[in-house]
């Protein structure tokens, strides 16, 4: 009976609301109400005829995986696209009550993503941000995580529960996460192109006239990175310039010969 009202404060203040159905009669009550999608708990994940009325709705699936074997998590994903519904999305569950960091085993997330051609995310147990922020590192797309006002009220769930304050601290730190992933970049990026100044490369360091040969004392390895490379200085000792050079000159290959 209290779903009714929560749902109609969700709405109030522009929040999605969904339930998870742990019986057929749930997911009547849920259609009643008009739930954009169906959470199915883990527990939940072997009652495919559950699975097959849910996806039959048409609606999001979101199934939490924890304690599933590979082919549990088949058999799932198979009852609800023989409804066909495709719009599935797999969390990574460890069905600890609280859960440790090293029980979350987060390296699981992108291998369900590439063994199931799904969006995957993480049902988190554990206490603090710590391991859905890493997760979101690692390509998930969802998180889910129990919350509290207050843990000091007691309840089942408090101990492993983000109070306000964690939650905020979650989106932002989360959202920061998966934008950190990036492309795979060498050789400096755009943004870093104004620290070069502060990299060492080759200059001259007293004037030199042309025909001059480059010596320790008058080719330095300096602040800023706007001559060639250090790994250069050997091959240039030695060498004569073609041109009059003046202290604080970068070295540049076309001052040789």
């Amino acid at each position: 009976e209290w779903h009714k009202p929560i749902f109609e404060r969700c709405h109030e203040l522009g929040l999605t609301v969904f339930s998870s159905p742990f019986e057929p009669s749930a997911i009547d009550l849920l259609e009643e109400l008009d739930a954009p999608c169906y959470k199915i708990a883990s527990f939940e994940l072997v009652d495919l005829p559950l699975i097959r009325k849910a996806a039959a709705t048409g609606k999001p699936l979101i199934m939490s995986t924890g304690m599933a074997s590979v082919s549990d998590i088949h058999d799932a994903v198979e009852a609800a696209k023989g409804e066909g519904n495709h719009n599935l999305i797999l969390l990574k569950c460890t069905s600890s009550y609280p859960a440790t960091a090293g029980d979350a085993n987060i390296a699981t997330i992108p291998h369900l993503r590439e063994m199931f051609g799904l969006q995957v995310g993480l049902s988190d147990h554990t206490l603090g941000i710590g391991v859905p922020c890493a997760a979101a590192a690692l390509g998930a797309t969802v998180i889910e995580k129990h919350f509290t006002l207050r843990r000091s009220d007691g309840g089942v769930d408090a101990s492993f529960s983000l109070e306000p304050h964690e939650f905020s601290a979650l989106v932002e730190e989360s959202e920061r996460a998966w934008a950190s992933v990036g492309s795979v970049v060498y050789g400096g990026a755009e943004i870093e192109k104004k620290s070069l100044k502060f990299r060492r490369s080759l200059y001259i360091a007293k004037s030199v006239k042309q025909g001059d040969v480059l010596t320790e004392e008058n080719l330095r390895i300096v602040r800023p990175g706007y001559g060639l490379a250090p790994k250069n200085i050997d091959v240039l000792l030695g060498r004569k310039v073609n041109r009059d050079l003046a202290a604080g000159t970068a070295m540049k290959w076309e001052f040789i010969g």
